[in-house]
């Protein structure tokens, strides 16, 4: 019973503890909760753009399986196992601070950081290539205005639409980068904390909240992949 007391008094005096909470689990469980509501805003802010996906491409379906066809399979297949395996050692991350290994949890936060650069690079090697191929939607580039003409166009496919889908992709995809770079710019001050020991048994609470931001935008690219790359491949082969 002393003991027990004893350890809540700690808990209590941690130097983490804000002023406002009582303890350190009311802290956490503070941060997870404010954590939680704000990735429901995301989910209805990307939910619009999902809802964009569906009415458009309903409306021009073959136009839109026509300029899927035209993205990179093996980039995109390979972003997605980028972020299944960061979401890994995000997690791992989490675990190592939870039990107090601090070597561990740097080094899974490292490699977190080094998987979300893959997959930006990998993206902006993509970006160029549709800039290369004047796939870029509007005027953004008065040398290149957008040309459809290198998509391989389905037949009854109107070329006039395709740019409808290159808009979504863009719009998309790029909310989705922002959210990555924002999600390595934390990654990257918690990594600093983490290795002058700031994470432990008894606070770990930034690591875990950054850790369902990270997992959160994995899962938006696990519906974004067979809705961007996978859209109408079977049409494509004549199945």
């Amino acid at each position: 019973m002393a003991e027990s007391h004893i350890a809540t008094e700690h808990a209590a005096s941690h130097p983490a503890l804000q002023h406002h909470f009582e303890n350190m689990e009311q802290q956490r469980e503070a941060g997870a909760l404010g954590m939680w509501v704000f990735l429901v805003t995301e989910i209805m802010f990307f939910g619009g753009m999902f809802l964009a996906y569906t009415l458009y491409r309903t409306k021009f379906p073959l136009e839109f399986a026509s300029a899927s066809n035209h993205l990179s399979l093996a980039m995109g297949t390979i972003n997605t196992g980028v972020l299944i395996f960061s979401s890994f050692t995000m997690a791992f991350a989490v675990y190592s601070a939870q039990t107090g290994k601090q070597r561990a949890q740097v080094v899974s936060l490292v490699l977190t950081i080094l998987l979300g650069l893959t997959f930006l690079g990998i993206k902006a090697v993509e970006y160029y290539d549709k800039y290369r191929d004047s796939l870029i939607p509007g005027r953004l580039f008065p040398g290149r205005p957008f040309n459809p003409a290198g998509v391989h166009l389905l037949p009854g496919a109107d070329p006039r639409h395709v740019e409808m889908f290159y808009w979504i992709y863009f719009a998309m995809t790029g909310m989705h980068a922002v959210h990555m770079i924002i999600g390595v710019g934390v990654l990257s001050v918690i990594t600093f904390f983490a290795a002058r020991g700031r994470y432990g048994p008894e606070y770990h609470n930034p690591v875990e909240i950054t850790g369902l931001y990270w997992h959160f935008v994995d899962i938006i690219w696990i519906f974004l992949f067979p809705l961007l790359y996978l859209l109408g491949r079977h049409l494509e082969h004549g199945g």
